[in-house]
């Protein structure tokens, strides 16, 4: 098995990390990412297996207008620094993978110089999409072209030129050679040429023995990117909105809808990049309405199908909160000696230890297939072969009774032994809690039991907030059980609330972008700043809504305004128009289209083209 199949991975952005300056002046190198060597050790007390770590190479802002891909950020120090950053990740047994920006460059990359500088003359002029020698732009290039996400900051590369290819297929071979990294995030990797990214697995497979790639993708059928030619994973923000709005809603219908759905979407040996927040989206202590669900999501993410990840600092239960125009909030610099006690007094940073420490034992939740047990609004159940996994979403302590196998299971979190009768096993959960059963008689405990970690979440603002909305009454009273050895495939009967996914995706915007120049951006771009009124509402209104109107979107006229101002059965059309610029639409394309009706997804998403 490869190393990322059961990794658990951890994400840093570093120039907010480090508390780098938001602009780079081009000077003298400052080593500010020695300054997380002592992160290291965290990550290896954390349980972390894996790190991604990004953008780190020379740039203008944020990152992400990329100046030089061989040329570490002059704000966090040289090359030298982070090959002894990497050599230290090794040492303590931590694969690292970069942040790899191939869709887009930046206005101070090489290329684009000479674009600005010899106009038609330039070797480089079709290194980017429709470069426009009668156009201009809001910097007065005397020329216009195509970017990324309307900002002309970000320069869309033209990835079916071949020398374009070839370059940046020799930057991941120097990546390897220079730095010995084990694999590459690609950003926005939805908006890549497939035939480019087929070129980039075929240099993975070439450099190093299990070289992994995983794509940035918000929306669709990831099977199209997370294959046996592209890429090996993809990130699963459908499964990242269900995790936080199951809790929200009380409704664990969606999450385990969305499981079956992403399950149905790929191939058995391809595990998604599971997460519950990043540097694009709000923290997750901060999305949840009561925060003791801060531990039923944990052992979620930690046990249903997927390779688990952890935000920097979400492990202390941080808050951070999307800002319009910045996301400076959901990058923080953070001070390690201020968390020294952590391991000790903070309840989040215990339950995520003992959680990858259970992964790591545990190799059930690697191999092994998933089984739905129980499925109610507030309560849930499933095996991951012969481990039982149960999760309460409420204020109120529930009883639970699944099938079982053994005839003794121990609670892997807090130790407690509990005996099945006639093959069935009674569990009991406290408010907002959760438990991992696996067989035999066990000793000891990785986190508090239910009395102590309520007085610690309470120090730690893990508690429930003043906010709590009132527990909504079970939709369903139905009990929907798989018995343990019936095969895989056999999942219960699905749901019939079927809620989508609200994918956040990207940031609304890149953080540092040169506001003025954003400003005289045209609004055809989709980038208005009116929000229509009546576009959101509760799933169940929207759900009827959409019910009642089957619209043919090939008829649909779209409008010139904005992407914000425009109704969702526009902004599918939108999205279906531009499918279809892009090549063939399948079925399956046009049911995720249709089937997506969160307002703000279809915006995220028209935009993402």
């Amino acid at each position: 098995m490869a190393w990322y199949d059961e990794a658990v991975f951890y994400h840093i952005y570093p120039l907010g990390l480090t508390g780098a300056p938001k602009q780079n002046d081009y000077g003298e190198p400052v080593h500010r990412l020695n300054t997380l060597i002592p992160w290291i050790d965290h990550l290896k007390r954390l349980g972390i297996t894996a790190l991604y770590i990004g953008p780190l190479f020379e740039s203008v802002g944020h990152g992400y207008e990329t100046t030089d891909y061989k040329k570490l950020d002059s704000r966090l120090g040289t090359n030298e620094d982070l090959k002894t950053f990497v050599a230290e990740c090794h040492r303590k047994d931590i694969r690292v993978i970069f942040d790899g920006v191939f869709n887009h460059t930046g206005r101070d990359f090489f290329a684009f110089k000479d674009i600005q500088k010899n106009r038609e003359g330039s070797a480089y002029r079709d290194w980017y999409c429709n470069v426009n020698f009668w156009g201009n732009n809001e910097y007065n290039d005397g020329f216009s072209y195509d970017n990324w996400g309307g900002y002309n900051l970000l320069v869309k590369l033209n990835q079916r030129n071949p020398a374009v290819r070839d370059y940046i297929c020799d930057v991941i071979r120097f990546w390897v050679s220079e730095f010995d990294i084990d694999g590459i995030r690609l950003d926005a990797a939805d908006v890549l040429d497939f035939d480019f990214m087929k070129a980039l697995r075929g240099t993975a497979d070439s450099v190093k023995p299990d070289f992994w790639l995983m794509g940035e993708v918000i929306h669709g059928d990831y099977s199209r990117w997370a294959n046996a030619q592209t890429l090996h994973s993809v990130t699963n923000y459908t499964l990242h909105k269900a995790l936080y709005s199951g809790h929200n809603d009380h409704n664990y219908f969606e999450i385990a809808h969305t499981v079956n759905y992403t399950g149905g979407m790929i191939s058995s040996n391809i595990k998604l990049y599971n997460f519950v927040d990043n540097h694009d989206v709000e923290r997750i202590y901060t999305k949840l309405n009561e925060k003791g669900n801060f531990e039923p999501v944990h052992i979620l993410l930690f046990t249903l199908p997927g390779i688990p990840s952890i935000y920097y600092g979400s492990e202390f239960g941080i808050e951070g909160r999307k800002e319009r125009y910045s996301d400076d909030s959901l990058r923080p610099c953070i001070d390690l000696k201020e968390y020294a006690d952590a391991f000790e007094k903070n309840p989040c940073t215990k339950l995520i230890a003992a959680l990858a420490k259970i992964h790591k034992e545990q190799p059930d939740l690697v191999n092994a297939g998933y089984q739905q047990l129980v499925l109610m609004n507030g309560h849930y159940s499933f095996a991951r072969g012969s481990l039982i996994i149960a999760v309460n979403n409420e204020n109120k302590e529930v009883t639970l009774n699944v099938p079982a196998s053994a005839v003794e299971y121990t609670g892997l979190l807090r130790g407690k032994t509990v005996s099945a009768s006639g093959g069935r096993l009674e569990i009991q959960l406290s408010p907002y809690s959760g438990e991992i059963f696996a067989p035999g008689k066990g000793e000891g405990k990785l986190i508090a039991d239910a009395g102590e970690m309520k007085e610690e979440k309470q120090e730690a603002k893990i508690g429930k907030s003043e906010s709590t909305q009132e527990t909504k009454p079970e939709k369903q009273e139905s009990i929907q059980e798989s018995k343990l050895e019936e095969p895989e495939s056999t999942q219960g009967t699905k749901p019939e609330v079927k809620p989508e996914s609200e994918q956040e995706g990207k940031s609304e915007t890149k953080p540092e972008i040169n506001q003025e120049a954003q400003n005289k951006t045209k609004t055809a771009s989709g980038q208005g700043n009116k929000t229509p009124e009546n576009k959101t509402g509760t799933y169940d209104s929207l759900r009827d809504s959409k019910s009642e109107q089957k619209v043919d979107l090939d008829s649909v006229e779209i409008p010139d305004i904005p992407y914000e101002e425009m109704t969702v059965e526009q902004l599918q059309a939108v999205i279906l128009s531009k499918m279809k610029k892009n090549g063939p639409v399948t079925d399956r394309m046009r049911k995720d289209v249709e089937e997506n009706i969160w307002h703000n997804s279809l915006v995220n998403w028209a935009n993402s083209f």
